[in-house]
């Protein structure tokens, strides 16, 4: 487990002037297991997607949890041909976070962030750095303290 998670992203969030609330929880399976555990519905949880460019650098995604990434669209955002899903130790080595745990809030090297416009207006929960928590943020707030680019970057999640 990543030792003092919370605390990183507590202390970025506190140098950024953003007021963050950490609610502990049981470990969830799934994120729709974790919106069950909190009371909310999985949209409004935002996935902090760690995301690779084909030069080895990484961004962040935050994409509502009833949605997913979108690829032709965040690749035209971002200007490039490739993008891929790194593996969970690219992640971890990325951002400083296990997967489950991801937040652009104290990550280890401050990738850019790209926002999907959905969660715009909302008070959302995501990552809180560290398993058994799940921080909660007006995504406005989070959003602007970020300096996010906002777009239309997800679609809704394939039917399985």
């Amino acid at each position: 487990m990543t030792q003092g998670g919370r605390e990183r992203v507590a202390a970025d969030a506190a140098a950024r002037g953003l007021t963050v609330e950490f609610i502990e929880r049981m470990r969830a399976s799934s994120l729709e297991e974790a919106a069950s555990l909190l009371g909310i519905t999985p949209a409004d949880i935002v996935k902090s997607l760690v995301v690779k460019r084909s030069d080895g650098t990484f961004l962040f995604a935050l994409i509502p949890g009833d949605r997913q990434i979108a690829w032709p669209k965040l690749r035209a955002l971002v200007g490039v041909n490739k993008l891929q899903l790194p593996s969970p130790e690219a992640a971890l080595e990325a951002t400083g976070y296990e997967r489950g745990t991801i937040t652009p809030l104290g990550s280890t090297t401050a990738w850019p962030v790209y926002a999907d416009a959905g969660m715009v207006g909302r008070r959302v929960s995501m990552g809180a750095g560290e398993h058994g928590y799940s921080l909660f943020v007006q995504a406005d707030e989070l959003i602007a303290a970020l300096g996010a680019v906002v777009a239309d970057i997800s679609e809704p999640v394939a039917p399985r």
